[in-house]
């Protein structure tokens, strides 16, 4: 709902995610997948399944999330990152990557929306991702 997991400012870094849909209007799910250090990109994680690592001081340093079934067809996921060095990063959308690739940063917090098919973006979506 937008609130923000994590941290900012504290260099901190996130090692695993998981996100569920609640009260969801619609069928359908939400999956998504994490770029982790040493590992690289993961396989998709589904509805509150963990995506990362726990207890391997491993650091996420990318995202993408996206809306599956009914859900896809009637609101947009924006997420944005707090990525080390960065600071907050643009909004990206419906699958495209969140975060740095390459860099060795980490990931220190995120925010998640979901808003109605074609509505506004929260904020800017000019630079959700770096790649070196």
């Amino acid at each position: 709902n937008g609130a923000m997991s994590g941290t900012s400012g504290e260099s901190k870094r996130l090692e695993g995610i998981n996100i569920l849909l609640s009260n969801k209007e619609y069928s359908g799910s939400i999956r998504y997948k994490t770029q982790v250090q040493t590992y690289g990109w993961q396989d998709w994680s589904y509805d509150g399944a963990m995506s990362g690592t726990k207890g391997e001081s491993k650091r996420l340093e990318a995202i993408q999330i996206e809306l599956t079934g009914e859900m896809a067809n009637h609101y947009d996921v924006y997420y944005r990152v707090h990525a080390q060095s960065y600071g907050w990063l643009d909004w990206a959308k419906n699958g495209d990557a969140a975060g740095t690739e390459g860099l060795s940063k980490r990931l220190e917090g995120i925010e998640i929306v979901l808003v109605p098919k074609g509505g506004q973006a929260p904020g800017s979506t000019n630079r959700p991702f770096v790649k070196k």
